[in-house]
C-alpha cells in the first residue's frame, strides 16, 4: 500500500518533530498498537508498568516514567477503540532542565496497517516503524522498444529509474543485394526474435526477484510491442505482472516519460498521476486564465487569507513551519491543500516557482 505526499508529510513532520528529544534516562515511552489490536489490553499493560516503574532507584527517572506512563493511559482512554490502521503514541518529559516537568503526548494513525506491538522505555523515541513507511516499496516496470532499441526501467513513486538500454542487430527494411527477398525477410525476423529475447532476459534479470513489483508495463511504436509481449519470449511469471501495452512514439528516455503519461487509466491511484493532474490544471488555468492561478509565497497566501484559493498547492521541500502555516490557514478556510513532491517535471517546476501555488475559485489580483 502506498501512501500520499500529503500523508508522507504529516508522518515527515512527526518524525522530525520527535527525534529531537533526548530524555536523560531511559524516560521516553513509545508504544505501537498494531492495527486490530485491543486498545484496553495495552492500557492495563502500561498500567502494570506503572507499578513496575515504582522500583527505578533515580527518583528524577521514576517520577519521569511514571507521569510518561499516566500521560500515555489518559490519551489511550479517548479512543473507543483501536484505530483503523492502529496507532503509534509516545509520551515523555520534554523539558530542556533537569528537574523541570514538561509532559508531552503524541499520537497518530498510521497511513498503512501497523503489524507490530511495541512498548519501550527509552533515551529517544522508536521511530524507525515510522520511517519505514516513508520509503516507496512499491514500484512499476516499464519496458519501451521496437525492432531497434529497448529500454527497461522502473517508475519508483514518481521517479523513473533506468534500468536496462539495448540495442537490436535486425537489420533494416531494405534488403543488401547478394540475397534474395525471402531469404532476407527470414534472417531479419530471425534477428527480431534474438533481440525479443534478450530484452526479456534483461527483465527478468530486473524484475523477476522483486517482491515490491507491482506491474509492468509495455510500450512502443507499431506492432513490436505485441509481437514481443504475445510471443513466447516472456517468463510466464512476469508475463502475468503485465498490466497494460501502450502506443508511443519513442523508445529513449523520452518514451519512458511518454509511457508514463499514456497510463495514467493504469496508475490512476498512484500519486505521480494525481500530481501530474494537478499540476497540469494548475499551468493550463495560468494560461487560459491567469487570474485564476497564483503562484509564489506572499502571492499565494494573500489569495488564501480572502477564500479565494481552492486547491493549494504546496512543495514538498518546503520547510515543515512554513507548510504548517499555510496548512492552518487553509483548513480554516475549506480550501484544499495537496503536497507535491519534486521528483516529477511538474512537480520541480512548482520549486523553480517558489514552491507555492493555487488554482482560485475566482479571478484575484493579488
Amino acid at each position: 500500500m502506498s501512501i500520499t505526499a500529503k500523508q508522507k508529510f504529516k508522518l515527515r513532520k512527526l518524525v522530525e518533530d520527535l527525534e529531537k528529544f533526548r530524555g536523560r534516562h531511559t524516560e521516553l515511552v513509545s508504544v505501537f498498537i498494531p492495527a486490530g489490536y485491543d486498545m484496553n489490553k495495552i492500557i492495563n499493560h502500561l498500567s502494570q508498568e506503572q507499578g513496575t516503574a515504582e522500583n527505578i532507584k533515580s527518583t528524577g527517572t521514576r517520577k519521569n516514567v511514571i507521569a510518561a506512563l499516566e500521560r500515555m493511559i489518559q490519551h489511550l482512554k479517548l479512543f473507543k477503540q483501536t484505530p483503523e490502521h492502529g496507532l503509534a503514541a509516545f509520551s515523555g518529559n520534554v523539558a530542556e532542565r533537569e528537574g523541570q516537568s514538561d509532559v508531552q503526548v503524541w499520537s497518530i494513525e498510521p497511513p498503512v496497517p501497523l503489524n507490530i506491538r511495541i512498548y519501550r522505555c527509552d533515551k529517544e523515541f522508536v521511530l524507525d516503524p515510522l520511517r519505514e513507511m516513508m520509503e516507496i516499496k512499491e514500484v512499476y516496470g516499464l519496458v519501451v522498444m521496437d525492432r531497434r532499441e529497448a529500454n527497461v526501467a522502473y517508475l519508483k513513486g514518481k521517479t523513473i529509474i533506468p534500468l536496462v538500454k539495448t540495442h537490436s542487430m535486425v537489420p533494416g527494411k531494405f534488403k543488401a543485394g547478394g540475397q534474395s527477398a525471402k531469404r532476407f525477410a527470414q534472417n531479419r525476423e530471425l534477428s527480431a526474435k534474438d533481440f525479443y529475447h534478450k530484452v526479456a532476459d534483461h527483465m527478468k534479470d530486473q524484475f523477476f526477484e522483486n517482491k515490491d513489483l507491482k506491474g509492468i508495463i509495455v510500450g512502443g511504436p507499431g506492432p513490436t510491442k505485441y509481437e514481443f509481449v504475445d510471443g513466447n519470449f516472456i517468463t510466464t511469471e512476469l508475463k502475468k505482472k503485465i498490466i497494460g501495452i501502450k502506443d508511443i512514439t519513442y523508445t529513449d528516455e523520452f518514451g519512458l516519460n511518454e509511457l508514463l503519461e499514456k497510463s495514467s487509466d493504469l496508475l490512476a491511484a498512484e500519486e505521480v498521476i494525481k500530481e501530474k493532474e494537478l499540476m497540469g490544471k494548475f499551468f493550463e488555468k495560468l494560461a487560459k486564465e491567469p487570474g485564476k492561478a497564483a503562484y509564489g509565497e506572499k502571492e499565494v497566501m494573500n489569495a488564501l487569507k480572502i477564500g479565494a484559493v481552492d486547491t493549494l498547492l504546496i512543495s514538498e521541500k518546503i520547510p515543515n513551519d512554513k507548510l504548517s502555516e499555510f496548512e492552518k490557514e487553509a483548513e480554516a478556510l475549506g480550501t484544499t491543500l495537496e503536497i507535491i513532491s519534486t521528483e516529477t517535471r511538474e512537480g520541480a517546476q512548482l520549486m523553480a516557482l517558489g514552491g507555492f501555488a493555487a488554482i482560485l475559485r475566482y479571478s484575484f489580483d493579488y
